[in-house]
C-alpha cells in the first residue's frame, strides 16, 4: 500500500535548511522521497529531559569522590613532608650538615636565627593579644588606651610595644622597604628593556651573517690555505664522567687536520682518571688527530692557571684562534665552520660566543628551573648585549677567541674565580668587539643536584663582585666612551650582579616577614604578587615549554637569593669563600639522538683511511690495565642528603610570618609566605634535585 499523498507533502515540505536528498527504492509502488535536512525528520531531544534524581546523585557523588581524592593526595604529601622533617631534623638519618667554612656564613645564620626567635616571640605575644580582644593591629588608626584605661600589666606592655613599634621600628623598616622596592623597580625595568630588545631582534631578524664562502680559494693547487690555524683547548679536572664524550666530539670537528691542534688540559689529581684521559687521547692520536695531553705539575690558579700555562707553549704562537670547551661540552662537527668565518674581514672582532643547549634539562625539577634561567640569559641578555653593545660576559666555554685579543688584554689572570668575565672586561676596555651566535648551540649538561648547583651559583656570584673591586679603577681610567663605562659599572656589575641578589634577599626574605609583625610598615600587593609574576612571565618566554613551572620558578629564585646574597657579600668584601673553586659535579648524560649521531660520526671516522702513529709498549700495557679495571664492577656509591641550616631557618621564619598574617587576614601575603616558606623547607631538607654521592 502506497503512503498517502498528504503525509508525503507534510514530510517533504520546504523548511529552508539543508540540501534535498533523493532516495530511490527498488521494487516499490512509490518512486521517490524528498528530505530537506535532518532537523525536520529528527527534532532535537532535550538532553536534560532524561535525567532523574538518581543520576544527579551519582554525579554529585563522583564530584565529591574527586574532591576527597584531591584532599587525600594533599594530605599524603603533607604527611610525607612531616615524616621527612622528623627523620632528617630530629633523628638525622642519612644526612650531613652543611659545612659553614667562613665567618660570614656563620654570621648570616645567626642573624636569621635571631630573626626567627624574635618572630616566634612576637607571634606568641600577638596570639595572646588576639584572644584577649586587643585588636589594635587590625586598624592602625585605632585609639590606644591611656593609663587610666589600662587593665593589667600585660595590657600595659602590649600598648607600650604598639607605641614603640609605630614610632621607631616601623619607620626604619618602611625606609629600607622603599629603598628595596625602588631597586626592584629599576631591575624590573632593565629586564623589560632587555625583553623589548629581544623582540626587536626577532621582529627585524637581526643576526650576524657570513657573506659568501669564506673558505673558497682561487688557487686550485693550494687547497686548505683559507682555513686559519685553530687551537682547541679542553680544560678539565677529575672529570671521570664526561672526559670521553667531550674529547670524542672535539676530535670529530670538521676542519683540516693539519690546521687544527687539540690540547687536553688535565688538572686531575687522581692518577686513575689521568690514565683514562691519556688512553682516550692516545686512541684519537692513533687515528691521525693532532691532539696533545698536558698535565701541570704545579696546579695553581684553577682554570685560569691551566689555560695560562697552555698558552705559554711555544707552538701556540702559530695559531690565530683558540676555541675553549669545558669537559662536558660536545660541539657539533661544523662548529668551527659556523664561528671562525665571522672573524674574516673584521679585525676588531675578538670573541665569538655560541649558545649552550642542555641534554638533561628535563631530568628533574631543578634542571627544568635552571633551563628557564639559562635560556633567558643566552637568548635575551647575551643576544641583546651582543647586537646593541658588541659586549657581553664570556661564558668561559663554547667560544672562540682571537689569540691577539687575548694577548692584548693581558692573557688569563689567576686573580678571580671568574676568569672568563675577567678577560672579557679587559678585552672590552681595549676596544675589542664580541659577537653572540644564538643559532649555534653546543650540547652540555646542568647540575642535577642542589649541592652542585649551589656551589656553582656561589662561584658565579662571588667572583663578579671580587672582579668589580679589582676592575673599577681600570674602568674609570680606560679610554672607552662614557656610556660604555656607565654600562659596565651601573648595569653589568652593580644592577645585575649586586643589586639583584641584595633586594631579592632583603625584600622578600627579611622585610616581608617583618611587616607581618610590624603592620605599620606595609608592602603593597603589587610588590609581592603582580610585578614578580610579570617578571617571571618575561623570564620564561625564551623557554615556552616551561610555562607550567612559572610558580615554582618564582619561588625557587627567591629561595636561591640566600646563596646569591651570601656569595655577593663574600666577593665584595673578599671573605674566605670568595676564592673557593669547587668543580661542578656532572652526570655524563647524553640523549639518545646524541649517542646515535656520535656513533655514526665515529664509525665514519674509523672507516676513512687514517694516519696511524705508533704507541710504546708501556702505553699499551697501561691501556690494557685500564680496560681490565673498567670491566671490574664497582660497589654502589651511597648517596646522602644535606641539611642547609640558613634555608631551614628562613623556612620557619616565613611560616611563622604566615601564621601571623592569618590574624590580620592579609590574603595575598599569607599565600605568598606560606608557599615561599614551603619552598625554603624543601630546599633546606635537600628535597629538590638528585642527591650527591
Amino acid at each position: 500500500m502506497a503512503p498517502s499523498t498528504g503525509f508525503s507533502k507534510w514530510w517533504g515540505k520546504d523548511t529552508g535548511k539543508g540540501t534535498p536528498v533523493v532516495v530511490t527504492m527498488e521494487n516499490a509502488n512509490y518512486s521517490l522521497l524528498e528530505i530537506d535536512g535532518t532537523d525536520a525528520a529528527f527534532p532535537p531531544v532535550d538532553k536534560d529531559r532524561g535525567k532523574n534524581a538518581k543520576q544527579v546523585t551519582w554525579v554529585l557523588l563522583l564530584k565529591a569522590h574527586r574532591a576527597v581524592g584531591c584532599l587525600a593526595w594533599l594530605g599524603n604529601i603533607l604527611w610525607a613532608l612531616l615524616g621527612t622533617i622528623k627523620k632528617r631534623l630530629i633523628f638525622g638519618q642519612g644526612v650531613t650538615m652543611e659545612n659553614e667554612k667562613s665567618v660570614k656564613g656563620r654570621l648570616l645564620f645567626r642573624v636569621i636565627q635571631a630573626f626567627l626567635v624574635t618572630a616566634l616571640a612576637f607571634l606568641a605575644f600577638e596570639v595572646v593579644a588576639h584572644y584577649k580582644g586587643w585588636h589594635y593591629f587590625q586598624n592602625h588608626n585605632l585609639h590606644i588606651p591611656q593609663t587610666l584605661e589600662i587593665r593589667g600589666w600585660l595590657h600595659t606592655v602590649y600598648v607600650a610595644w604598639l607605641e614603640f613599634r609605630a614610632n621607631y621600628i616601623a619607620t626604619a623598616i618602611q625606609a629600607v622597604s622603599n629603598f628595596c622596592v625602588a631597586l626592584f623597580l629599576i631591575q624590573s625595568a632593565d629586564r623589560l628593556i632587555l625583553c623589548l630588545g629581544c623582540f626587536w631582534i626577532k621582529y627585524k631578524k637581526i643576526k650576524p651573517r657570513i657573506e659568501g664562502d669564506p673558505f673558497k680559494s682561487d688557487d686550485l693547487e693550494g687547497s686548505g690555505c683559507n682555513y686559519p690555524m685553530v687551537l682547541v683547548q679542553i680544560p678539565m679536572c677529575n672529570e671521570r664522567e664526561v672526559y670521553e664524550q667531550s674529547i670524542s666530539a672535539v676530535c670529530q670537528l670538521d676542519w683540516p687536520k693539519d690546521r687544527l691542534l687539540i690540547q687536553v688540559l688535565d688538572d686531575s689529581d687522581d692518577e686513575g682518571i689521568q690514565w683514562l684521559i691519556k688512553g682516550e687521547v692516545s686512541k684519537w692520536s692513533q687515528r691521525g688527530v693532532n691532539i696533545i695531553y698536558r698535565h701541570r705539575l704545579v696546579r695553581t690558579g684553577y682554570k685560569a692557571g691551566n689555560l695560562k700555562s697552555a698558552m705559554n707553549c711555544d707552538y701556540v704562537k702559530v695559531y690565530e684562534f683558540v676555541a675553549i670547551f669545558d669537559a662536558d661540552f660536545q660541539p657539533n662537527p661544523d662548529y668551527l665552520k659556523q664561528t671562525i668565518p665571522h672573524f674574516k674581514d673584521n679585525p676588531e672582532l675578538g670573541l665569538v660566543q655560541a649558545r649552550w643547549a642542555f641534554v638533561n634539562k628535563d631530568e628533574n625539577l631543578l634542571t627544568r628551573l635552571q633551563n628557564i634561567n639559562l635560556c633567558f640569559h643566552f637568548e635575551v641578555e647575551q643576544q641583546v648585549n651582543g647586537v646593541f653593545l658588541n659586549f657581553f660576559g664570556f661564558n668561559g666555554t663554547a667560544g672562540v677567541w682571537r689569540v691577539k685579543a687575548l694577548e692584548d688584554s693581558g692573557g688569563w689572570l689567576e686573580r678571580t674565580t671568574v676568569e672568563d668575565m675577567d678577560i672579557a672586561v679587559r678585552a672590552h676596555l681595549n676596544g675589542w668587539k664580541f659577537i653572540f651566535l644564538n643559532d649555534v648551540k653546543v650540547i652540555c649538561e646542568v647540575p642535577e643536584s642542589f649541592e652542585a648547583y649551589r656551589k656553582q651559583q656561589h662561584r658565579w656570584h662571588s667572583g663578579p663582585m671580587h672582579l668589580f673591586r679589582l676592575c673599577l679603577p681600570a674602568i674609570i681610567k680606560s679610554k672607552i666612551s662614557f656610556w660604555k663605562k656607565a654600562n659596565l659599572i651601573l648595569l653589568f656589575f652593580l644592577l645585575r650582579k649586586l643589586i639583584l641578589p641584595f633586594y631579592s634577599f632583603t625584600l622578600f626574605c627579611i622585610i616581608l616577614p617583618l611587616t607581618m609583625f610590624v603592620p605599620e610598615a606595609e608592602l603593597p600587593a603589587w610588590v609581592i604578587c603582580y610585578v614578580p609574576v610579570c617578571m617571571s612571565f618575561l623570564s620564561i618566554l625564551p623557554a615556552p615549554r616551561s610555562f607550567p613551572f612559572i610558580a615554582p620558578y618564582l619561588l625557587f629564585e627567591n629561595t636561591m637569593s640566600v646563596t646569591k646574597f651570601n656569595a655577593m657579600i663574600s666577593g665584595l668584601f673578599q671573605l674566605g669563600s670568595s676564592y673557593e673553586w669547587v668543580v661542578t659535579k656532572k652526570a655524563g648524560r647524553s640523549s639518545e639522538s646524541d649517542l646515535l649521531a656520535a656513533a655514526e660520526r665515529e664509525s665514519k671516522a674509523m672507516s676513512q683511511p687514517q694516519l696511524y702513529r705508533g704507541a710504546s709498549d708501556s702505553e699499551l700495557s697501561e691501556l690494557n690495565k685500564l680496560k681490565e679495571q673498567e670491566t671490574v664492577p664497582k660497589p654502589p656509591v651511597k648517596k646522602t642528603n644535606k641539611i642547609y641550616r640558613k634555608e631551614l631557618a628562613l623556612a620557619f621564619l616565613l611560616l611563622t610570618a604566615a601564621l601571623r598574617s592569618l590574624l590580620s587576614a592579609q590574603g595575598v601575603h599569607f599565600y605568598y609566605l606560606l608557599f615561599q616558606g614551603v619552598s625554603f623547607l624543601l630546599v633546606g631538607l635537600d628535597l629538590i634535585g638528585e642527591q650527591m654521592s
